[in-house]
């Protein structure tokens, strides 16, 4: 998906939906555009490709991934303002929420990911809670409980239950490993059912709502690794990395001076309800959903057609929910680059955060340092697009359905 830019000089440039935040050179002045969201509406989308089944899209189909895409650029345009480098993180962070999953941020202390979630609340206008996990956190700090209330004009007494910050849109878990699994427990229902059962009765969640949680990679002493139940909850596990030479330049120019950014909202809640619809609505070839249901069988020891290096480094695999989410993340990949099918390029793409807290290795590949991502990257190498498939064709992936 293209761009497309007028610099002061006249000349029109073409440049990747990447560029939103950033500046592009003009090749005839040498001028710096920066990119910001105004340049949305001048995008030019990827048709889709001739030969799909059912004729061409509708106007409202491309209307409503357009409404997608605009929202992507605007929202990546507004973050830029407080959020230096670290796009393929926020990439991914916003593919969970337009994809109606939760996420867990993973990096050293001071990387900003708290400063990412709560930027990202102020830009889609919705409800935000943090809740800080410490070891002497209760289940009912979360979800609430219920007290005793007297009626000074009756005399009678009644149970009122009193909220939790689990009722809020956007819910910052800091730091969710420094609490023991009871109270991170607290979340689980919360999470996959979208509801809060206290005192035998049910309490459904607000719409839409997002589980963003925080750990620490290091300092392990003292803290309470999640239980694989509850981390495969969680549709993509994200690694913030260090920033580079330049970024980290600009971070400290930034964050050093006087001046603080105002984030605009660009999106709210029945905005964001809209957009998870049109992503379930993006057509998914049958071959695609084999091959990511493919790379998840893989994963687990006790299939056959297993690749040695898994019966060798992997105790257990990723389960259901891995393909689910493969899909759903290669969706929302697919229409954020200009395109209304899902290939197999999508899932490769979404390979990684999806496993990497799917599978439990054993002790060869700790003692051999080998990861849950470089497991990924061998599956991806080992395991062909089109094994057990038809041609990778879009042919056969249809059209969005009203």
């Amino acid at each position: 998906m293209a761009i497309t830019v007028t610099c002061k000089c006249g000349k029109q440039l073409q440049v990747p939906q990447e560029y939103v935040g950033k500046f592009a050179k003009c090749p005839s002045c040498g001028n710096a555009i920066a990119i910001g969201a105004e340049h949305a509406a001048s995008r030019l989308p990827e048709q889709p490709p001739a030969g799909l089944a059912g004729g061409e899209m509708t106007r409202d189909d491309i209307a409503a991934v357009e409404r997608l895409t605009q929202a992507y650029a605007t929202l990546r345009a507004e973050l830029a303002k407080a959020i230096v480098g670290q796009e393929q993180v926020l990439e991914e962070l916003l593919m969970c929420i337009f994809a109606r999953g939760h996420a867990i941020l993973e990096g050293v202390p001071g990387l900003a990911k708290t400063l990412m979630v709560s930027s990202l609340a102020k830009c889609l206008k919705l409800q935000f809670a943090r809740i800080q996990f410490t070891p002497d956190l209760m289940p009912s700090d979360i979800t609430g409980t219920e007290v005793i209330q007297e009626d000074k004009s009756t005399g009678t007494r009644e149970f009122k239950f009193f909220h939790g910050p689990v009722f809020n849109n956007v819910i910052l878990a800091d730091e969710i490993n420094r609490t023991p699994p009871k109270t991170q427990a607290a979340l689980l229902e919360s999470m996959q059912e979208r509801q809060v059962s206290v005192g035998g009765k049910r309490m459904p969640m607000k719409d839409p709502f997002f589980v963003l949680a925080t750990q620490n990679p290091i300092e392990q002493e003292g803290t309470y690794p999640l239980p694989e139940a509850q981390q495969d909850r969680f549709m993509f596990k994200i690694l913030v990395d260090y920033p580079d030479w330049d970024e980290e330049f600009r971070i400290v120019r930034l964050t050093t001076a006087i001046e603080e950014a105002e984030l605009t909202p660009v999106l709210d809640g029945p905005a964001i309800i809209e957009l998870q619809h049109i992503i379930r609505r993006v057509p998914v070839a049958d071959h695609v959903i084999r091959y990511a249901m493919r790379l998840v069988r893989a994963t687990r020891v006790h299939e056959g057609n297993v690749p040695d290096f898994i019966h060798e480094y992997v105790s257990w695999g990723a389960g259901p929910r891995a393909c689910q989410y493969l899909i759903f993340g290669g969706k929302v990949r697919a229409v954020l680059h200009g395109r209304y099918h899902v290939s197999t390029e999508d899932i490769q793409a979404v390979t990684r955060p999806v496993l990497r807290h799917r599978i439990v290795t054993n002790f060869n590949a700790d003692a051999e340092g080998f990861t849950t991502d470089k497991l990924a990257d061998r599956l991806l190498e080992t395991i062909p697009a089109k094994e057990g498939a038809i041609a990778a064709s879009p042919d056969t992936a249809g059209v969005l359905k009203k």
